[in-house]
């Protein structure tokens, strides 16, 4: 009913917009999409493990739409071929005790660390002790979490059923469910320095143009335009 009353809606990616018009009948031309951004206030600190293996990372809700359980089946065959490599799961959610027993189940779970969920500086400490960062979302409307992994010089691969894919260009992308995919491209991040340092020099410079800034002045160009055709109607009338 509020998108129906509106004379705009803003959604934050096309993938949402789709949806939108799937779901809830709203004419294509009244949505504007404006991406969403991230945050510059942090300074970069390098990061070393304590440990001399690889590592890569899942961060976010564990839940159905964020896919942890793709990167978990993922993480099974990747340790069939690199058996050195940690993977680690941080956040909570419904899907906490299943993700748990299926690492056991799969024989993976001292190679798997669920750290629970992080806050403030840990969430940029996790990105840069990370080779990778994995987003396997099933469905995502936007999802911040790999411009945070770029800030940081952190490579990423996220699924192609996210906003997030549509803004950015320098990373890996997979559908959710193609775990032989999956496993392939996070198997040769890990293994090729020279394919990871690309993707983390090119994400940090192209990441820089993704501001919270740019996002706002898309929205308050958006608002100007609905007042003049407004303020244009009650002059008509």
């Amino acid at each position: 009913e509020g998108m129906h009353a509106a004379d705009k809606v803003i959604a934050v990616s096309n993938y949402t917009k789709g949806l939108i018009v799937q779901h809830y009948g709203v004419p294509p031309g009244k949505i504007e999409v404006v991406h969403n951004g991230v945050e510059f206030s942090n300074e970069l600190h390098a990061e070393t493990t304590a440990f001399d293996e690889k590592l890569v990372l899942f961060l976010g809700r564990l839940t159905l739409q964020k896919g942890p359980d793709y990167f978990l089946y993922a993480a099974k065959k990747v340790l069939e071929k690199m058996p050195d490599v940690k993977f680690v799961i941080a956040g909570k959610g419904d899907m906490e005790p299943f993700l748990i027993n299926k690492a056991a189940e799969l024989g993976i779970a001292d190679r798997v660390l669920f750290t629970g969920f992080l806050r403030g500086a840990d969430i940029d400490r996790a990105y840069r002790m990370a080779d990778l960062y994995v987003m396997p979302s099933v469905s995502e409307p936007f999802g911040i979490t790999p411009l945070e992994a770029m800030r940081n010089n952190t490579p990423v691969l996220i699924s192609k059923q996210s906003g997030v894919s549509e803004v950015v260009s320098h990373c890996l992308k997979v559908d959710f469910w193609n775990i032989d995919e999956l496993t392939d491209k996070i198997t040769a991040v890990l293994k090729y320095a020279s394919l990871k340092n690309s993707l983390a020099e090119n994400a940090r410079l192209e990441v820089q143009n993704l501001t919270w800034d740019s996002a706002a002045e898309k929205c308050i160009r958006i608002y100007n335009n609905v007042q003049i055709g407004r303020a244009s109607c009650r002059e008509r009338v």
